[in-house]
């Protein structure tokens, strides 16, 4: 991977820690439900009109909004809105990556092979740590954003499962189907809010955003839906078409890093020590378990048939990039030398 696309890899990291900082500021202003509406409403309408349906079949582009849109945003945005640091969001969230492989193995009956397995143990044990310490804390009332970010990570894994489904039955679009997949979540998640927040206080979340509170708020949504959303996931769909997701993947470890030092630059939050220490050990595990063992150098031969003429093979939706590596699934390098071997 040359320099060039490592610093971009570490760029994207950034903008994904920043979005942490930039969700806070906006619900400062508008209620969860509404925002996360609101969020994927602004990319789903362009979306509908300008951007061709992808020929994935529908269930499967569901599967993906339902888990990745709706399950992921409702319960993150729920929690950070209940009293949940920013910083340890982004770093919670990472429980997405061993639920993903447990509901890999599960439902899809893919392999879980020691390495992901100590690292899924690794990873459950740092945040269990981090609950235990929540739970000891103004007797048990700071756990419940904890669990509600946990089941925000499970909804990133069932969302995963979707995408990696949508992906098996017509790769090669990645980035329209997360496009498409923002026309999921607007419709239920307003519903939702109208339910549960009602009209009155939808109506007065637009009330003072000329203020300094109001602009800051449109500022982080604005962040979220361009920059992070579009540019970030952009920039990382070029770099999993140029390398395999292997290579990648552990770029993403950057981001709680990113958040919880962006959460106490810009916010003055503070994590305690107990708890990054918990964290290292997530983002361990995680680590752990997305990265493959380095393989034996090819023989002279197999580098002469690997560099035979061959289709360029088409690489995984960023959204299931941990997936992707953990799951044990060959990446698009391995299976591009392994159909090369065949002929």
């Amino acid at each position: 991977m040359p320099t060039r696309d490592r610093l971009i890899a570490a760029f994207v990291a950034v903008l994904w820690g920043l979005n942490f900082p930039a969700i806070h500021l906006s619900l400062e202003q508008f209620p969860p439900f509404f925002l996360v509406a609101l969020r994927f409403a602004l990319l789903a309408i362009p979306t509908v009109l300008l951007v061709p349906r992808p020929t994935a079949p529908w269930r499967w582009i569901g599967l993906y909004g339902l888990g990745f849109g709706v399950l992921q945003f409702v319960f993150l945005y729920w929690a950070m809105s209940s009293g949940m640091p920013t910083g340890l969001a982004s770093l919670v969230l990472q429980s997405s990556a061993p639920f993903t492989v447990l509901l890999a193995g599960v439902l899809l009956r893919e392999r879980i092979t020691a390495r992901q397995g100590a690292g899924i143990l690794l990873a459950v044990v740092g945040l269990a740590g981090i609950a235990a310490h929540r739970a000891g804390l103004a007797g048990g009332a700071t756990l419940v954003p904890v669990l509600l970010t946990l089941c925000g990570g499970l909804g990133w894994a069932v969302g995963n499962l979707g995408n990696r489904r949508a992906m098996q039955a017509q790769p090669g679009e990645p980035f329209r189907l997360l496009l498409w997949m923002s026309v999921v979540p607007p419709l239920p998640l307003l519903a939702l809010s109208l339910v549960v927040e009602g009209p009155a206080e939808i109506a007065g979340s637009f009330q003072g955003l000329g203020s300094t509170q109001g602009l800051l708020a449109l500022g982080g949504l604005f962040f979220t839906v361009v920059v992070a959303t579009l540019v970030g996931t952009g920039l990382w769909t070029a770099l999993m078409g140029r390398h395999p997701s292997s290579t990648v993947a552990p770029f993403s470890m950057l981001v709680p890093v990113v958040g919880i030092g962006a959460s106490w630059l810009l916010l003055r939050e503070r994590t305690s020590p107990t708890e990054l220490a918990w964290g290292a050990l997530v983002l361990a595990g995680v680590l752990l378990g997305s990265t493959r063992r380095r393989q034996a150098e090819p023989t002279t031969s197999a580098v002469a048939i690997a560099a035979t003429p061959s289709p360029r093979p088409v690489s995984p939706s960023p959204s299931v990039v941990v997936a992707e590596t953990l799951t044990g699934a060959p990446t698009a390098a391995e299976s591009a030398a392994s159909a090369s071997a065949r002929r």
